[in-house]
Order: structure tokens, then sequence, then C-alpha cells
């Protein structure tokens, strides 16, 4: 898996065909372990050439089902029905919430979203999380930025620190990037992003 230092920008992407993400790390059981750290850590290495492409050789759903830092993302990803969209041919930016992400959210409503009753606004909180086109760190520039679900979120930098500003105010941080699939690229985050349009059920 390769990353680089999260000297960020990014670019106003327009909105595509329903997607979602998913991200994570490498299946092999011997990289596992290094591969974990660099994408759910704010610090990030870099990893070997022949890492990076047996990485590439994955969807980002492959990579997001081997990595069990991702499996709340690959539960919702699954319950949306987006899994076959996300390994689809791309590209596809994904900014992928870790399980800790998602423990922030209260455990009422994470369950209350996995339910069928609330596929629509589930698929439009994953959807929030995906650009469509593949935007590496070192291409992207602050400001606003359309999503697949079809409104913005905001980019802003401050060094090597860059946050993601939600529909609703909610403030996320980046912690791992450029984590290369066949149909695009991961980019780690900290928080789940929601649109200002959506309700969260109680």
């Amino acid at each position: 898996m390769r990353t680089r230092p999260l000297r960020w920008m990014i670019a106003v992407l327009a909105a595509g065909a329903l997607v979602l993400a998913a991200c994570g790390s490498d299946d092999d059981d011997s990289s596992t372990s290094s591969d974990t750290s660099a994408a759910a850590s704010p610090t990030t290495t870099a990893a070997s050439s022949g890492t990076t492409a047996m990485m590439a050789e994955e969807t980002i759903v492959e990579i997001a089902a081997g990595n069990e830092d991702f499996s709340t993302l690959v539960a919702a990803v699954t319950a949306a029905g987006l899994a076959e969209t996300l390994s689809g041919e791309g590209p596809f930016t994904v900014f992928a919430p870790t399980n800790e992400a998602f423990a922030k959210i209260p455990e009422a409503t994470l369950t209350a979203l996995l339910e069928p009753a609330n596929k629509d606004t589930l698929t439009k909180i994953l959807t929030y999380h995906v650009v469509a086109a593949e935007v590496m760190a070192a291409d992207v520039t602050p400001g606003a930025v359309t999503t697949v679900e079809g409104t913005d979120f905001t980019i802003e930098v401050d060094g090597d620190k860059v946050v993601i500003v939600d529909g609703m105010g909610n403030r996320v941080n980046v912690t791992a990037t450029d984590i290369e699939a066949s149909n695009g690229v991961i980019h780690v985050i900290d928080g789940v992003l929601i649109p200002s349009d959506v309700t969260l059920p109680a």
C-alpha cells in the first residue's frame, strides 16, 4: 500500500453515477499488520512497491473486506446494496470511515441505519463519501467537493492537517491517503460524513 504525506488539495469534481465507498489493506496475512497501521493511524508510512502492486489488483470493496478495521463500513455497503457497484470499473475516490469512526454514532442510530427500512438514508450517507473520479492527495486543493450523493462537502487544510467539513458542520480528519485499488483510491477518515438533507433515525 502506498501512502503520501497529508499535503492535501482538492478540486471540485462533478457527481457521477451512484457508487459507494470502502477502504482497507492487503489481504496477505504477512502484510496485514503494517497495512492496517498505515490505514488507521494519522501517521502514514510508505510501503514497498511490491505491496502497492498487489493492492492495485484488488477493488475498493476487496481491500475493505480484507481489513477488520473497516468491517462496519463493509456491513453498511452490503446493507445498502452498493458492493457490486463499488466493485465496478470506476474510477472512484472513497473517503472511508474506520470502525472507530462509526462508533461515534449512537449505537441505536447505527443499528437503525442498517435496517432495510432505512436503506435509502444509508445509501445517501455512503455515497456522500464518494467522488466520481480518482483524486490522489497531491492533486487536490481546498474548497467544495461534489460527491456522488449530489451535494458538497468542504476540504480545509492547515499545514499537514486536513479536515473535511460535512453538510451538518461536523469536522472529520483525514488520517491516511492514497491507498490504491484497481478501480480508484481510498483516503481514510476518523468520522462519518452526513449530508445536510439527511435526518438520522432515532
